[in-house]
Protein backbone atom coordinates (compact mmCIF):
# COMPACT_ATOMS: atom_id res chain seq x y z
CA UNK A 1 0.00 0.00 0.00
CA UNK A 2 1.16 3.66 -1.09
CA UNK A 3 2.15 5.89 1.83
CA UNK A 4 -0.44 8.87 0.97
CA UNK A 5 1.95 11.50 2.83
CA UNK A 6 4.73 10.03 0.91
CA UNK A 7 2.77 10.16 -2.16
CA UNK A 8 1.50 13.66 -1.58
CA UNK A 9 4.93 15.41 -1.23
CA UNK A 10 6.42 13.21 -4.25
CA UNK A 11 3.48 14.74 -6.21
CA UNK A 12 3.64 18.09 -4.77
CA UNK A 13 7.34 18.65 -5.54
CA UNK A 14 6.88 17.10 -8.75
CA UNK A 15 4.13 19.64 -9.89
CA UNK A 16 6.12 22.77 -8.17
CA UNK A 17 9.18 22.07 -9.74
CA UNK A 18 9.32 19.54 -11.71
CA UNK A 19 11.38 15.74 -11.08
CA UNK A 20 14.34 17.45 -9.90
CA UNK A 21 14.51 15.28 -6.57
CA UNK A 22 12.30 12.33 -5.59
CA UNK A 23 11.12 12.56 -2.09
CA UNK A 24 11.84 9.70 -1.03
CA UNK A 25 15.42 9.82 -1.92
CA UNK A 26 18.13 7.82 0.50
CA UNK A 27 21.34 8.79 -1.29
CA UNK A 28 22.64 6.23 1.50
CA UNK A 29 20.47 2.95 1.46
CA UNK A 30 21.35 0.34 3.68
CA UNK A 31 24.26 0.18 5.18
CA UNK A 32 26.04 -0.16 8.82
CA UNK A 33 27.18 2.86 9.75
CA UNK A 34 24.88 2.68 12.95
CA UNK A 35 25.42 -0.93 13.63
CA UNK A 36 24.71 -1.69 16.97
CA UNK A 37 24.02 1.90 17.90
CA UNK A 38 20.57 2.76 20.20
CA UNK A 39 19.41 6.08 19.26
CA UNK A 40 16.67 8.37 21.35
CA UNK A 41 14.65 10.72 18.75
CA UNK A 42 11.91 13.39 19.95
CA UNK A 43 9.60 14.04 17.44
CA UNK A 44 9.62 10.95 15.28
CA UNK A 45 5.94 10.53 14.18
CA UNK A 46 6.38 12.72 11.14
CA UNK A 47 8.53 15.11 9.14
CA UNK A 48 11.92 15.50 9.65
CA UNK A 49 12.14 13.45 12.34
CA UNK A 50 9.90 9.96 11.12
CA UNK A 51 13.01 10.35 8.25
CA UNK A 52 15.90 10.49 10.71
CA UNK A 53 14.27 7.25 12.35
CA UNK A 54 13.89 5.34 8.95
CA UNK A 55 17.61 6.20 7.80
CA UNK A 56 19.04 5.59 11.28
CA UNK A 57 17.40 1.78 10.95
CA UNK A 58 18.42 1.34 8.12
CA UNK A 59 21.50 2.24 9.04
CA UNK A 60 21.43 -0.92 11.37
CA UNK A 61 20.51 1.33 14.33
CA UNK A 62 17.87 0.56 17.29
CA UNK A 63 15.45 3.70 17.15
CA UNK A 64 13.04 4.68 20.19
CA UNK A 65 11.32 7.97 19.41
CA UNK A 66 8.84 9.77 20.86
CA UNK A 67 5.58 11.67 19.86
CA UNK A 68 3.07 13.98 21.65
CA UNK A 69 0.55 11.38 19.91
CA UNK A 70 0.65 8.22 21.20
CA UNK A 71 -1.74 6.79 18.39
CA UNK A 72 0.49 8.35 16.13
CA UNK A 73 3.85 7.04 18.44
CA UNK A 74 2.36 3.28 17.71
CA UNK A 75 1.31 3.69 14.40
CA UNK A 76 4.52 4.16 13.33
CA UNK A 77 5.76 1.75 15.42
CA UNK A 78 4.08 -0.82 14.24
CA UNK A 79 5.06 0.22 10.62
CA UNK A 80 8.55 0.51 10.62
CA UNK A 81 8.50 -3.17 12.36
CA UNK A 82 7.22 -4.61 9.31
CA UNK A 83 9.83 -2.96 6.73
CA UNK A 84 12.70 -3.61 9.82
CA UNK A 85 11.55 -6.86 11.75
CA UNK A 86 15.32 -7.49 13.04
CA UNK A 87 15.56 -3.54 14.65
CA UNK A 88 14.58 -3.14 17.65
CA UNK A 89 11.80 -0.40 17.38
CA UNK A 90 9.75 1.74 19.99
CA UNK A 91 7.49 4.46 20.21
CA UNK A 92 6.45 5.79 22.62
CA UNK A 93 4.14 8.85 24.23
CA UNK A 94 6.24 11.74 25.62
CA UNK A 95 5.36 15.53 25.49
CA UNK A 96 8.76 17.34 24.83
CA UNK A 97 7.17 20.00 27.34
CA UNK A 98 6.76 18.11 30.36
CA UNK A 99 10.43 18.25 31.88
CA UNK A 100 8.84 16.58 35.05
CA UNK A 101 8.50 13.30 32.89
CA UNK A 102 12.13 12.62 31.09
CA UNK A 103 13.92 10.91 34.13
CA UNK A 104 10.84 8.61 34.70
CA UNK A 105 10.56 7.73 30.45
CA UNK A 106 14.17 7.74 30.16
CA UNK A 107 14.55 5.15 32.68
CA UNK A 108 11.76 2.84 30.96
CA UNK A 109 13.99 3.24 27.64
CA UNK A 110 17.03 2.08 29.05
CA UNK A 111 15.42 -0.46 30.83
CA UNK A 112 14.33 -1.71 27.40
CA UNK A 113 16.81 -0.91 24.84
CA UNK A 114 20.00 -1.57 27.51
CA UNK A 115 21.71 1.71 26.43
CA UNK A 116 21.47 4.78 24.30
CA UNK A 117 24.22 6.45 22.70
CA UNK A 118 22.54 8.98 20.43
CA UNK A 119 20.70 11.73 21.25
CA UNK A 120 18.29 13.43 18.34
CA UNK A 121 16.51 16.54 19.52
CA UNK A 122 13.95 17.30 16.98
CA UNK A 123 10.90 17.86 17.89
CA UNK A 124 9.75 21.44 17.26
CA UNK A 125 6.75 23.99 16.57
CA UNK A 126 6.36 27.50 14.83
CA UNK A 127 4.38 30.27 15.10
CA UNK A 128 3.23 33.68 13.41
CA UNK A 129 5.58 36.97 13.19
CA UNK A 130 6.05 38.78 17.15
CA UNK A 131 2.88 41.42 16.80
CA UNK A 132 0.69 38.29 16.64
CA UNK A 133 1.71 35.53 18.98
CA UNK A 134 -0.17 35.29 22.16
CA UNK A 135 1.80 34.42 25.36
CA UNK A 136 0.45 30.77 25.17
CA UNK A 137 1.80 30.57 21.80
CA UNK A 138 5.36 32.00 22.93
CA UNK A 139 5.37 29.50 25.87
CA UNK A 140 4.62 27.03 23.56
CA UNK A 141 7.53 27.64 21.00
CA UNK A 142 10.32 28.09 23.54
CA UNK A 143 8.95 25.23 25.80
CA UNK A 144 9.30 23.07 22.58
CA UNK A 145 11.90 23.96 21.04
CA UNK A 146 14.41 24.74 23.96
CA UNK A 147 13.13 24.53 27.29
CA UNK A 148 12.38 20.47 26.42
CA UNK A 149 15.61 19.87 24.71
CA UNK A 150 18.00 21.78 27.51
CA UNK A 151 16.37 19.05 30.23
CA UNK A 152 16.16 16.31 28.51
CA UNK A 153 20.15 16.66 26.91
CA UNK A 154 21.18 17.48 30.43
CA UNK A 155 19.56 13.42 31.53
CA UNK A 156 21.13 11.88 28.29
CA UNK A 157 24.32 13.94 29.05
CA UNK A 158 24.74 12.43 31.95
CA UNK A 159 23.82 9.23 31.62
CA UNK A 160 26.54 8.93 28.75
CA UNK A 161 28.75 10.29 31.09
CA UNK A 162 28.23 8.16 33.83
CA UNK A 163 28.18 5.22 31.96
CA UNK A 164 31.68 6.03 29.97
CA UNK A 165 29.20 5.85 26.89
CA UNK A 166 31.39 7.46 23.78
CA UNK A 167 27.85 9.19 22.23
CA UNK A 168 26.18 11.50 20.34
CA UNK A 169 23.95 14.30 20.46
CA UNK A 170 22.57 16.01 17.62
CA UNK A 171 20.57 18.88 17.55
CA UNK A 172 18.12 19.75 14.43
CA UNK A 173 18.37 23.50 14.40
CA UNK A 174 17.43 25.97 11.71
CA UNK A 175 18.52 28.40 9.30
CA UNK A 176 16.23 30.57 10.97
CA UNK A 177 18.64 30.71 13.43
CA UNK A 178 20.39 33.38 11.73
CA UNK A 179 17.85 35.48 10.27
CA UNK A 180 16.79 38.34 12.77
CA UNK A 181 14.63 37.26 15.32
CA UNK A 182 11.28 38.17 14.94
CA UNK A 183 9.58 35.22 15.96
CA UNK A 184 9.01 32.93 18.77
CA UNK A 185 10.14 30.12 16.39
CA UNK A 186 13.60 32.00 15.36
CA UNK A 187 14.02 33.27 18.91
CA UNK A 188 14.14 30.02 20.17
CA UNK A 189 16.57 28.43 17.03
CA UNK A 190 19.42 31.27 17.99
CA UNK A 191 19.06 29.50 21.31
CA UNK A 192 19.34 26.31 20.07
CA UNK A 193 22.49 27.37 18.07
CA UNK A 194 24.39 28.63 21.23
CA UNK A 195 23.40 25.75 22.74
CA UNK A 196 24.81 23.38 20.71
CA UNK A 197 28.04 25.38 20.55
CA UNK A 198 28.05 25.25 24.52
CA UNK A 199 27.04 21.81 24.96
CA UNK A 200 29.89 20.48 21.90
CA UNK A 201 32.24 22.39 24.39
CA UNK A 202 31.88 21.15 27.64
CA UNK A 203 30.99 17.49 26.41
CA UNK A 204 34.06 16.43 24.18
CA UNK A 205 36.28 15.95 27.52
CA UNK A 206 33.71 12.72 28.20
CA UNK A 207 34.14 12.09 24.25
CA UNK A 208 30.28 12.84 23.63
CA UNK A 209 30.58 14.66 20.31
CA UNK A 210 27.53 17.12 19.60
CA UNK A 211 26.45 18.79 16.54
CA UNK A 212 23.46 20.82 14.69
CA UNK A 213 22.00 20.24 11.45
CA UNK A 214 19.88 23.65 10.27
CA UNK A 215 17.82 22.89 7.50
CA UNK A 216 15.88 25.83 5.67
CA UNK A 217 12.85 25.12 4.39
CA UNK A 218 11.80 21.30 4.25
CA UNK A 219 8.95 20.13 1.76
CA UNK A 220 6.97 18.16 4.76
CA UNK A 221 3.74 18.09 4.37
CA UNK A 222 2.98 20.36 7.18
CA UNK A 223 4.81 22.62 4.60
CA UNK A 224 2.92 22.27 2.20
CA UNK A 225 -0.35 23.14 4.31
CA UNK A 226 0.99 26.00 5.67
CA UNK A 227 1.91 27.81 2.78
CA UNK A 228 0.56 26.33 -1.00
CA UNK A 229 1.48 29.32 -3.26
CA UNK A 230 4.96 29.46 -2.23
CA UNK A 231 6.90 26.50 -2.07
CA UNK A 232 9.30 26.34 -4.74
CA UNK A 233 11.69 28.46 -2.97
CA UNK A 234 12.47 30.74 -6.29
CA UNK A 235 14.53 32.95 -4.47
CA UNK A 236 17.10 30.03 -3.23
CA UNK A 237 20.23 29.62 -5.38
CA UNK A 238 18.94 25.91 -5.87
CA UNK A 239 15.52 26.73 -6.44
CA UNK A 240 13.55 24.29 -4.32
CA UNK A 241 13.31 22.96 -0.73
CA UNK A 242 15.19 20.17 0.69
CA UNK A 243 12.98 17.10 1.71
CA UNK A 244 13.20 15.28 4.80
CA UNK A 245 15.25 12.37 3.46
CA UNK A 246 18.18 14.50 2.36
CA UNK A 247 18.03 16.12 6.18
CA UNK A 248 18.26 12.26 7.64
CA UNK A 249 20.81 11.34 5.43
CA UNK A 250 23.04 13.82 6.63
CA UNK A 251 21.92 12.96 10.41
CA UNK A 252 23.00 9.22 10.07
CA UNK A 253 27.01 10.29 8.98
CA UNK A 254 26.88 13.28 11.58
CA UNK A 255 26.18 10.63 14.52
CA UNK A 256 28.12 8.19 12.92
CA UNK A 257 31.65 7.24 13.54
CA UNK A 258 32.76 8.97 10.62
CA UNK A 259 32.27 12.36 12.62
CA UNK A 260 34.06 11.97 15.68
CA UNK A 261 36.39 14.82 15.12
CA UNK A 262 33.62 16.91 13.35
CA UNK A 263 32.80 18.96 16.98
CA UNK A 264 30.49 21.83 17.47
CA UNK A 265 29.80 22.04 13.87
CA UNK A 266 26.06 23.39 12.21
CA UNK A 267 25.70 22.01 9.06
CA UNK A 268 23.13 24.54 7.07
CA UNK A 269 21.06 22.80 4.50
CA UNK A 270 19.15 26.07 2.94
CA UNK A 271 19.77 25.86 -0.98
CA UNK A 272 22.93 27.58 -0.71
CA UNK A 273 20.78 30.91 1.13
CA UNK A 274 23.92 31.57 2.62
CA UNK A 275 25.35 32.47 -0.44
CA UNK A 276 22.74 35.80 -0.82
CA UNK A 277 24.19 38.87 -1.03
CA UNK A 278 22.97 42.75 -1.67
CA UNK A 279 24.03 42.33 -5.01
CA UNK A 280 21.72 39.76 -5.71
CA UNK A 281 18.74 42.08 -5.50
CA UNK A 282 20.00 43.00 -9.73
CA UNK A 283 19.73 40.46 -11.97
CA UNK A 284 23.26 39.64 -13.76
CA UNK A 285 23.66 36.98 -16.31
CA UNK A 286 26.97 34.93 -16.82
Amino acid sequence: MKNPIRSFIKSFIKQRYGTIIPANISILGTNELLRNRKALVTGGGNGIGKAIVEEFLKAGCDVVFTSRNEEKAKHCEEEFRKIYPNRKILGIKMDIRQVDSFQYIFNIIVTQFGSIDILVNNAGVGEGWWCHTSVEEFDNVIETNLRGPFFLTEIVARYMRDNNIKGNILNICSSAGLRPANTAYRLSKWSMRAFTLGLAKTLIPYDIVVNGIAPGPTATAMMARQDNSNLSKPGSPSGRMATPQEIANMAVIYVSNMSRTIVGDICYMAGGSGLLTVDDTNIYTF
